[in-house]
């Protein structure tokens, strides 16, 4: 980087404190995109250091890379220019936490975990079950953009994302939203923020609406033969009067990845007996309740399962948390389960579903190519190839599947990307899919939020 040299080190010191800021390789080595690896590292310590590290770095033309605990860094285009890494981490402090109100003001470096601690003693929570979860922090959660199994029911961060405060970036502390409900007023700003991949400001603060733990939760599972069975009984379940938590569609490979030592990692817990089958498509759903109504879902449940010709039922009470850990990590136990995992996130018309994934599997297996798949019953779906080997012939088959994938979710009206594959293999895969009619506009609005596009450069190219 010509720009960075020891008077950058020393600058960057003097805004953080030269403890906070690393140049040496092996320092800068867990900061790494897709084979570029910054100059320097800064751990700032408060909001004003951030736009302190901003205006200089907006001085000096160097590019900056906000993170977290950088377990998300690798969605996206790898940077077209990356000088320095922006780590928030020490932006940790939970600021306000008002229970009764329901509400939540923390920094963007509070780690997940952390903070579900803090709200389970108030028998609350966030929403936000979201893989890699033992290493995620809030921004980063919020700035990748990944969802959880609970926007069934709950929604996406979208939906209950009060406000954010970021820093622009000509170095400008700025926010949008408010604290509580009834403040949230005006252009919803913050939530371009969300998966943004911190190409339009650096969060720094976040506040949120929190919601109480259910009383008690119970999964369903139901097994067919077709992957139209399970999207038949999906459709019934939402035209009922229940609402799940959680449902999600599982292919009959994904039994094995729930059994692999990946999954293991995520928990040692086996899975319970009699969920999902290596030979058959499952339904899996969660749902949550007194005594009353946990016994109303298992009746209906178990109904328009035979309705929906499942050839078998399982209920999970007491072993229920080693299922939810798979289905909450399907992305890095699939990526674990393969040299060169891509996966695709499909988002379509929930009606569409069946389709899309039929299309999905036909062009993979035409090209002798594994694959695994994990539907949200929203109509999100998550489809892995599981090639096994990194070679030239490989990742010629799984462009052209790429190719195949992302022409038919335009035709269905829907959207494609590839949030995770090789790095070497981006450009052949056109990780963001066809180019969406709104680019232009969203072009434009980082050119307002940045002038000098400093600020994560090219990760959207």
């Amino acid at each position: 980087m010509s720009h960075a040299g020891a008077g950058t080190s020393s600058r960057l010191g003097d805004i953080a404190g030269n403890q906070h800021v690393f140049s040496e390789p092996a320092h800068l080595a867990p900061y790494e995109i897709d084979e570029k690896t910054p100059a320097a590292a800064i751990r700032p310590g408060s909001v004003a250091e951030v736009a302190e590290i901003v205006k200089f770095a907006a001085a000096e033309e160097l590019a900056i890379v906000p993170c977290g605990a950088r377990s998300k860094l690798a969605i996206g285009s790898a940077p077209s220019k990356y000088d320095l890494a922006v780590d928030l981490t020490r932006l940790e402090r939970v600021i306000a936490y008002d229970p009764g109100d329901l509400t939540l003001s923390v920094e963007a470096g509070v780690p997940l975990r952390t903070l579900a601690q803090t709200l389970a003693e108030h028998r609350q929570f966030l929403p936000l079950a979201v893989p890699f979860l033992n290493q995620t922090t809030v921004g980063g959660l919020v700035a990748s953009g990944v969802d959880s199994p609970l926007r069934q029911f709950y929604g996406t961060a979208r939906d209950f994302l009060l406000g954010v405060e970021f820093v622009t970036g000509e170095g400008v502390a700025a926010k949008s939203g408010g604290r509580v409900v009834k403040n949230v007023t005006g252009y919803d700003l913050h939530k371009l923020m969300i998966g943004a991949l911190g190409t339009l400001g650096i969060i720094t603060r976040l506040n949120f609406k929190t919601f109480p733990m259910p009383i008690q939760s119970r999964g369903f599972a139901a097994r067919f033969t077709t992957a139209e069975g399970a999207f038949d009984l999906r459709n019934r379940i939402m035209r009922s009067a229940l609402t799940p938590l959680t449902m999600e569609v599982f292919s009959p490979r994904v039994a094995a990845l729930f059994e692999s030592e990946a999954s293991k990692r995520c928990d040692p817990e086996p899975m319970p007996a009699n969920v999902l089958s290596p030979t058959e498509w499952t339904l899996s759903t969660g749902y949550a309740g007194n005594e009353n109504v946990l016994a109303r879902f298992a009746i209906d449940l178990q109904r328009m399962a035979e309705e929906s010709g499942a050839t078998g039922a399982t209920i999970v009470g007491e072993s229920l948390q080693p299922a939810w850990t798979r289905k909450r990590e399907f992305i890095p136990i699939a990526s674990a389960a393969s040299p060169a995992t891509i996966i695709f996130k499909l988002s379509v018309m929930p009606a569409r579903m069946a389709e899309t994934i039929a299309i999905a599997q036909q062009s993979a297996e035409s090209k002798a190519l594994r694959w695994a798949a994990m539907a949200r019953g929203v109509g999100i779906i998550y489809f892995a190839l599981l090639p096994s080997d990194r070679s030239d012939d490989t990742r010629q088959r799984a462009a052209s599947v790429a190719q195949s994938v992302h022409a038919a979710c335009t035709r269905l009206q829907g959207h494609s990307t590839i949030p995770w594959c090789p790095a070497e293999w981006k450009s052949s895969l056109k990780i963001w899919g066809t180019p969406r009619s709104d680019a232009a506009l969203m072009q434009k609005l980082k050119h307002v939020f940045d002038p000098l596009n400093i600020l994560s450069p090219g990760r959207f190219d």
